[in-house]
């Protein structure tokens, strides 16, 4: 997809120009790429149908940058990129993928010890040479070795939310195709797990050549690995390895089942089909004896044979489905059309990039009953936090705005930092005067998980708090969570009446799958959000929900599946 081709080559080039010393222009080159990324469609598409007015109407996007845009989707190269990209030795931007090298960090090593490559900054690390430059120390050494583990899980797997609008695309491609009766997605992607290893696609067709040859000329295609009459592979544009299989009809839902996993889950299944005189393959369910085919033709057919009912894709991961399954007790599991309200929003009266009443009408036209908006506090001055003179006023426009559109509740927040000692960002005179106070974390993440755990219960013990948000504070593959007692955090929100939020941003998902099923395991209620900071966010909620699926959450566990008022009950406590 170009939008993510372009992106990355703003990132890199505000990287540059940070290591020069350059003032504002890298911001606004990583808010333009934030919000490319982001696009629900491709810059191709926009420029196709809108032309250049159309990329300026990109947040952060201006005519400099929409003539970049067309540039490179001219010529496939950008002229500016290539030039900067001379001034800095190769392997030093590399440099900074690694959490706690900033660009000047990250020159000063190469200046000081000539560290261009990660595999040199590892190895000098270990040795403990970098301890002995200036601004760096024992404890810098170690965070740079936890930081190079995530970069290679980074470079290993892709985001959730990156992985499946670019797998998504290659499947409603092959859909197109006449050739092709049938395509789904197999594997993790399928499972909706975090990060993705690679896509995996399984197709019906008769003609199993032709779909090849579409398939592999696809314009989306970098290199061919593998050609041949019922496989191939394929690495994408994007990096990630693309996997396609084309089957008979007849044994299509043992396939699916197969290639979806998990390997755990599928060893467990063929036990049980052991257990019960059967052998089960990705060909199909046989009698064991007789090699007589049971079932193969849908996944429900082959669960039901085995005894069991059927599982959906986010739970098969052995972590007690197949037993509920057997006992027919398998929970109802949230829909992905369920969601009737987002509760953690932002404009850009602080960091967000559209105004109150565009981030309305965007929760208007995904059929919302309901939306908080909740910019930050003030202490987040990074994020254009609001200071309470200003808070006020925004509640204001919040009141003037609810009279224009009654259609849709719109609930007047804010996230509210924690402070260093637990308290608030606002004082019980702001706070009661909101209808959501979403608290967070957003500084410190190196505390001691005694002094991480006492600032969250603190912080949950004031009567105005609604939302825990984000409580792990992670970043995938950039951050790892802070260190926390999530259960006291979990009796503590039980206790007190506190609603534990599900980050659906991509690069969050935090809670996550296991924590989501401890959460409910405890009585709490969740709240899925998208920490929208543009209306393209809001349709990061699909992340979250399957983040809730694979925690085994139902709408009863979530209230804003709940209807307007008695969602308005659970948050005036």
């Amino acid at each position: 997809m170009k939008k993510l081709e372009f992106a990355k080559l703003l990132y890199e080039m505000a990287d540059i120009l940070d290591i020069q010393g350059v003032d504002w222009k890298p911001q606004a080159l990583r808010k333009a790429a934030r919000n490319i990324e982001t696009l629900p469609q491709d810059i191709e598409d926009v420029y196709r149908k809108e032309g250049e007015e159309g990329l300026r109407k990109i947040p952060g996007v201006g005519e400099g940058i929409a003539k970049k845009i067309i540039e490179y989707l001219k010529t496939g190269r950008l002229k500016e990129y290539d030039e900067l990209k001379k001034l800095v030795p190769k392997g030093v931007e590399e440099l900074m993928s690694v959490q706690g090298l900033g660009p000047k960090k990250a020159w000063k090593l190469y200046k000081e010890l000539n560290i261009d490559s990660l595999e040199k900054l590892e190895k000098l690390a270990k040795e403990g040479k970098i301890r002995k430059i200036e601004g760096f120390g024992q404890k810098s050494e170690e965070d740079i070795l936890r930081g190079l583990e995530l970069v290679r899980k980074g470079k290993e797997r892709m985001l959730l939310g990156t992985a499946l609008p670019i797998a998504n695309e290659i499947v409603e491609k092959l859909r197109k195709s006449r050739d092709v009766k049938r395509a789904e997605l197999g594997g993790s992607i399928r499972r909706r797990k975090e990060t993705i290893g690679d896509i995996d696609i399984l197709v019906i067709s008769d003609k199993p050549l032709k779909v090849m040859d579409y398939f592999t000329s696809l314009p989306d295609v970098q290199t061919v690995l593998a050609k041949g009459d019922t496989k191939s592979s394929v690495v994408l544009k994007e990096g990630l390895n693309c996997d396609l299989r084309v089957l008979e009809e007849k044994q299509y839902g043992a396939a699916l089942m197969y290639f979806t996993g998990s390997k755990d889950h599928n060893i467990v299944l063929r036990n049980v089909a052991i257990r019960k005189g059967m052998k089960l393959s990705e060909y199909g369910l046989f009698d064991d004896k007789t090699g007589k085919l049971i079932a193969s033709k849908t996944e429900e057919e082959i669960y039901k044979k085995l005894g069991m009912d059927y599982i959906e894709p986010e739970m098969r991961e052995v972590t007690g489905e197949i037993e509920l399954a057997q006992k027919h007790k398998l929970p109802d599991l949230i829909k992905y059309n369920s969601v009737k309200g987002d509760l953690h929003t932002h404009t850009n009266w602080s960091d967000g990039q559209y105004s109150t009443e565009d981030m309305i009408k965007a929760a208007i036209k995904m059929g919302y009953k309901y939306i908080a908006i909740t910019d930050h506090s003030k202490s987040e001055r990074v994020a254009n936090g609001l200071e309470e003179k200003r808070l006020l006023q925004h509640l204001a426009e919040i009141d003037k705005l609810q009279k224009k559109y009654p259609q849709i509740k719109i609930f007047k927040g804010s996230e509210v930092d924690i402070m260093g000692d637990g308290r608030l960002d606002y004082d019980d005179n702001i706070l009661k005067q909101l209808d959501v106070v979403i608290a967070s974390v957003h500084s410190r993440f190196k505390s001691t998980k005694e002094e991480m755990t006492k600032r969250v219960l603190n912080a949950l013990n004031n009567r105005y708090v609604n939302i825990l948000a984000h409580p792990t504070g992670r970043l995938i593959n950039q951050r790892e969570p802070y260190e926390i007692d999530l259960d006291k955090v979990f009796q503590k929100a039980k206790d007190n009446g506190i609603i534990v939020e599900v980050n659906s941003y991509p690069a969050r998902l935090d809670l996550n799958d296991v924590n989501i099923k401890r959460a409910i395991e405890f009585g709490l209620k969740l709240t899925i959000d998208t920490d929208s900071h543009s209306i393209d966010h809001l349709r990061f909620i699909e992340f979250g929900i399957a983040q809730a699926r694979r925690g085994w959450a139902t709408e009863k566990d979530i209230i804003n599946t709940w209807p307007t008022e008695k969602l308005r009950k659970v948050l005036e406590r």
